[in-house]
């Protein structure tokens, strides 16, 4: 079973943790990631969500919820490693961007991530639960697939695409 910090909406951690499916009262927030990986040709690690999964075969980056005690860096190394069997540098990772979202029963505090790595495909292990393919694509690619509805964006879309490297 998965259990989750819970926060108010100004990050601050309460006295309270939820299980995974557990209906959040308004003003509590589960902390949850996204992160994006790019390779030295700019080009970015995408995953296609499984089957059973809610919005089935499309593509996004990999991300997942932040389990009770984890900071938002640590969820996200933890998520790509989990979903692509790839290792990620915590102390390179890059924060884009970070907000508040608003579900019904289940709201959240969003947090983007940009890592680098030159993993080849065949480094990739999806796990099959999570991802049914995984693929290195261009910005172009992306964008395309986001404009045929193939491409689940989130907040920060632009931002991780555009983001330089700073080191």
């Amino acid at each position: 079973m998965e259990y989750w910090d819970l926060y108010d909406k100004d990050r601050n951690k309460l006295d309270k943790i939820a299980k995974r499916g557990d209906s959040l009262l308004e003003g509590e927030y589960h902390l949850v990631v996204n992160a994006w990986v790019r390779n030295s040709k700019n080009e970015f690690l995408i995953t296609q969500r499984a089957a059973n999964k809610k919005f089935a075969y499309m593509w996004e980056c990999t991300g997942g919820s932040a389990l009770k005690g984890e900071t938002s860096i640590e969820a996200a190394v933890r998520e790509v490693h989990e979903e692509l069997g790839i290792d990620v540098d915590a102390t390179r990772g890059q924060l884009v961007g970070s907000t508040l979202r608003e579900y019904p029963h289940c709201s959240d505090i969003l947090d983007v991530w940009l890592f680098e790595s030159d993993a080849s495909i065949d480094e990739v292990k999806i796990q099959e639960e999570e991802v049914c393919n995984a693929m290195w694509a261009s910005v172009n690619q992306i964008k395309e697939l986001y404009q045929n509805h193939q491409f689940e964006a989130n907040a920060f879309f632009e931002e991780a695409l555009q983001l330089k490297k700073t080191r």
